[in-house]
């Protein structure tokens, strides 16, 4: 499939909506390629004496940002499964603080971090790709909301997005 639909209304909570408002029209798994792309070229510039930085005292280190990215596009794409399948058992929220403290990612290189992530992405391209426009429409329910399988879809891309923007922003100076 081409084309993942854009989420309507009761597609999705409230607090997707920035994730989703990121996501420009057009073809979806085009747009998913080609921001891997990108989001891996940013992390290609970023030097080993870079990787560790953090903008502010509390805020992750690049690395961080890296396996948080990659963490929760896995969660996404999971709950996007389930959902596409049919699962109508209700998935539950994570606290991202505490996944990225369980990650250990500054005890990683940048190289493997961002390696993981292309894997990631290209995992969840192959599910997209085996996708229908039926299992896109399913709904479930992921941290208490209900859900679309397009709208986790569309979220995991709008993450992506809105870490891609913070690490060009606040870390690439």
């Amino acid at each position: 499939m081409d084309r993942v639909p854009r989420p309507g209304p009761g597609d999705f909570a409230p607090h997707l909506a920035r994730y989703i408002e990121l996501v420009p029209e057009g073809e979806f798994l085009d747009h998913l390629e080609v921001q891997a792309r990108h989001f891996e070229a940013l992390l290609g510039g970023i030097g080993p004496d870079r990787a560790g930085f953090r903008y502010a005292p509390g805020k992750w280190s690049v690395k961080e940002l890296v396996g948080h990215v990659s963490d929760t596009e896995r969660i996404m794409a999971y709950r996007l499964l389930c959902v596409a399948r049919g699962d109508k058992t209700p998935l539950p929220g994570f606290e991202e603080d505490d996944y990225v403290r369980a990650a250990h990612a500054d005890a990683r290189a940048l190289e493997a971090l961002a390696a993981e992530f292309s894997d990631v992405r290209r995992a969840t391209l192959a599910l997209l790709r085996g996708l229908d426009a039926g299992d896109l429409a399913r709904r479930g329910t992921a941290s208490g909301h209900p859900v679309s399988a397009s709208a986790l879809a569309h979220v995991i891309a709008g993450h992506l997005a809105h870490h891609g923007r913070i690490l060009e922003e606040h870390y690439l100076l």
